[in-house]
């Protein structure tokens, strides 16, 4: 009779322990794997709602030339309607600020640089965070006071590493050190071609900032400041005042780029 009585409890117990009907079995379930992040879709793949473009020489609004459009599903930088580049530096801001988020930029660098862009400039694009906002920029600043994560592509003969960063107007921390020079190579591989490249940004306000090029960190910093020899003339902050927060903007700097996916994930939801 004991026997008897036992096997009932010992069924009973396996069965509870059982996953109901539906549920997910695995330890990555959506509610705690990386399904479940709200990523926000800053370009929303069809227009440029949400976005406000600068430009070098022209009033906040004006899109000189039709340099930044949306065609099958990309927002996209081109030349096709200019002469020739006379210093028309671009930047198309995002309508919100950040402070603490994950940036993710899908790009590629396609065609020819247009005739008049500077050296520097082929193959070379980038994303503007912590920067001031598009209002606040004079007529002919070329690039606003921010952090730039730079997009290159190889020229075919030698290395030349993306997700670099350079500082229009700012400084950063290094191991320690104050960083003054304007661009830091990072160590991410060349990319010669026309192929799909994913950077990524992890942004802690003012402290550690990380680049990612296809999954691997290149560049880390911390402590973004203004600072360096590119602050515009008024401009209302000191050198050395802390940079938390700021725009997002994508360049155009005479080199045409292709951006299919530009999305955030705001790490200071929740935060208290």
């Amino acid at each position: 009779m004991k026997k008897l009585i036992i096997l009932p409890i010992l069924l009973l117990i396996v069965c509870s322990c059982k996953p109901k009907s539906g549920e997910n079995q695995s330890t990555d379930s959506p509610s705690t794997g990386p399904q479940s992040e709200e990523w926000i879709q800053l370009f929303n793949g069809s227009d440029l709602d949400g976005w406000t473009i600068k430009m070098c020489k022209h009033p906040l609004g004006e899109n000189f030339n039709n340099t930044f459009r949306v065609e099958n599903g990309m927002m996209i930088t081109r030349y096709d309607q200019y002469e020739s580049f006379n210093g028309e530096y671009g930047h198309i801001f995002y309508k919100n600020p950040y402070s603490h988020y994950k940036l993710r930029v899908e790009y590629r660098v396609v065609g020819e640089q247009v005739s008049g862009g500077a050296g520097w400039a082929i193959k070379n694009s980038g994303v503007m965070f912590h920067a001031q906002a598009p209002e606040t920029m004079l007529l002919d600043q070329e690039f606003p006071v921010s952090i730039e994560a730079q997009f290159l592509g190889g020229l075919g003969d030698g290395p030349r590493s993306t997700g670099n960063l350079c500082t229009p107007g700012t400084n950063v921390v290094m191991d320690g050190e104050l960083i003054t020079q304007h661009c830091i190579n990072s160590s991410s591989d060349t990319y010669d071609g026309e192929e799909w490249v994913l950077f990524e940004l992890v942004v802690y306000g003012d402290s550690i900032i990380h680049h990612l090029v296809n999954g691997d960190t290149v560049l880390s910093y911390s402590k973004p400041q203004v600072g360096g020899g590119s602050i515009p003339e008024g401009y209302p902050y000191p050198e050395g005042t802390n940079i938390p927060s700021g725009y997002i903007a994508l360049q155009a700097e005479s080199h045409p780029f292709d951006f299919k996916k530009v999305e955030l994930l705001d790490l200071s939801i929740g935060k208290k």
